[in-house]
């Protein structure tokens, strides 16, 4: 196979035999369109919807701009984790994804454009950010689809976009880099199913090579505001009870609650550090808790922010602690507030861990494992 053979193989459809419609779970499904390729590009790959239920997401999303050869199931799953996240933010935001993990969100702050937003998700990891599918839950503007030109990003998905937004967008003479951008209107996603009280509307399905299939509820979240949040204890039957010295700021808990909303869809062992509403790195898949907590504080102290200290972030740990070594590398490198399920046994020496760095930590009550 020649160099150009191997360039041109991202770029072509893998053609595959699909029947338009399926049946699945008592459901019928329709095709909508045959995708460039699956996970990789020797993998062919189609798109099905449910007929006759309102979309709310990705099932009736509009191409607006289709690049050179569409949508792959990459980009399609990238956009689906993204709008996971979207769906539980209140205020303008963005998620940068990557191989399926957000590399970089953002939520806005006060006085902040949409374009600053999705800068601060974008140069949360900016090297990561290369060719990634962008995500946002309300209107892209002219602005900010100037600022997403500046880089190669595969795709952006918003429930709207403005008219320049799509002029800037197809200026190919001007963004010539980037001229294969695939841009994706969704339906409004605010009405899926995020809280335990809501009613599914699907199930998450894991088909094994043998055929054999797990069903499962998809993730729903006990967190409704930042009120919701738990203040660390923990009864220790030797030791007595221990509760978490130092409450939260108002600024704390806000992040706290942004960040743990990002890691749920983050892949396990994921620690979400963020500041300020936004991240300043995602620990992602590591085998051991305190393995994702480094990874983070490796990615945000010397990847991406040189020398920067983390004074003042908090992180969200998508498991608990089950030794305080994971409390004292994230309060070392300068962490104030975390969040984590709770029900450790060892909750105590991790709540004594904070106090000992005045550091707070409140209880989830829920775990947001990811194994996507």
């Amino acid at each position: 196979m020649s160099e150009k053979d191997l360039k041109a193989m991202y770029r072509t459809r893998t053609e595959g035999q699909f029947p338009e419609t399926i049946e699945l779970l008592g459901r019928t499904l329709e095709k909508v369109e045959n995708l460039r390729y699956g996970t990789n590009p020797h993998q062919p790959a189609a798109f099905y919807k449910p007929t006759g239920a309102a979309q709310l997401a990705l099932g009736a999303y509009v191409m607006l701009k289709t690049g050179k050869s569409g949508l792959s199931q990459t980009n399609l799953e990238d956009m689906h984790h993204a709008l996971g996240i979207l769906k539980y933010m209140e205020r303008p935001a963005c998620t940068v994804m990557k191989h399926c993990n957000p590399s970089g969100a953002a939520i806005q702050q006060e006085g902040m454009t949409l374009a600053e937003v999705y800068q601060r998700a974008r140069d949360a990891d900016a090297q990561a950010a290369f060719g990634s599918v962008v995500a946002f839950n309300v209107e892209v503007d002219a602005d900010t689809a100037t600022e997403i030109m500046q880089t190669i990003v595969e795709g952006v998905a918003a429930p709207a976009f403005s008219e320049t937004a799509l002029a800037i967008f197809n200026d190919h003479a001007r963004f010539k880099r980037n001229k294969d951008i695939r841009i994706v209107k969704t339906p409004a996603f605010s009405g899926l199913p995020k809280y335990t009280d809501d009613t599914p509307n699907a199930w998450e399905i894991k088909v094994f090579d043998d055929g054999s299939v797990v069903l499962a509820q998809p993730y729903l979240s006990r967190l409704k505001s930042a009120n919701d949040f738990v203040p660390a204890y923990n009864d220790h039957p030797k030791k007595g009870r221990i509760d978490i010295a130092r409450q939260p700021t108002n600024q704390e808990l806000d992040d706290l609650l942004f960040a743990w909303r990002v890691n749920l869809h983050v892949r396990s062992n994921g620690v979400v550090i963020a500041r300020n509403g936004q991240t300043l790195a995602v620990g992602t898949g590591e085998q051991d808790r305190v393995g994702a907590v480094q990874q983070a504080i490796h990615k945000a102290q010397m990847k991406y922010k040189g020398s920067e200290s983390l004074d003042g972030a908090v992180m969200a740990s998508d498991g608990f602690f089950p030794f305080r070594d994971a409390v004292d590398a994230a309060t070392a490198a300068g962490v104030t507030a975390l969040a984590q399920p709770g029900g450790s046994v060892n909750d105590y020496d991790a709540i004594a861990a904070c106090n000992e760095k005045g550091a707070t930590m409140v209880f989830t009550l829920e775990r947001c494992f990811s194994h996507h």
